[in-house]
């Protein structure tokens, strides 16, 4: 894959680069545990094939506000996204893509990411 080719697959992965390091940013600024949750989604995410760039873009920004309104009340993790983190993001991701395939290691790894960010 040239350069050319691996910036647009990029672009299409995460949106244009701009809005990508503004939720970067974002999502550093969320305290440790919201990180790590929001870290843990967004790996589960990329698995997920998007409809367009604008789409996926706003996928991660709508996550960092989910997040970022949750830290500030104080909601805990468990009640952001439920008991079934796997069943959460899939339905999440069902309102921006019509998602792709996502091996069970994947699903395990999420879960147990979200179990420690849990505490």
């Amino acid at each position: 894959m040239s350069g050319v080719e691996k910036s647009g697959f990029i672009s299409k992965v995460i949106g244009p680069k701009k809005r990508w390091w503004a939720y970067k940013a974002r999502v550093k600024e969320l305290p440790e545990n919201y990180r790590a949750a929001v870290e843990a989604i967004e790996r589960y995410l990329m698995l997920f094939v998007p409809i367009d760039e604008d789409s996926t873009a706003s996928m991660f920004e709508d996550l960092a506000d989910l997040f970022e309104q949750a830290a500030v009340d104080g909601t805990p993790i468990r009640e952001v996204v439920g008991e079934d983190p796997v069943e959460f993001v899939e339905a999440f991701v069902e309102n921006y893509s019509e998602g792709g395939y996502v091996p069970a290691r994947e699903r395990k790894r999420l879960t147990g990411a979200i179990e420690r960010a849990a505490g």
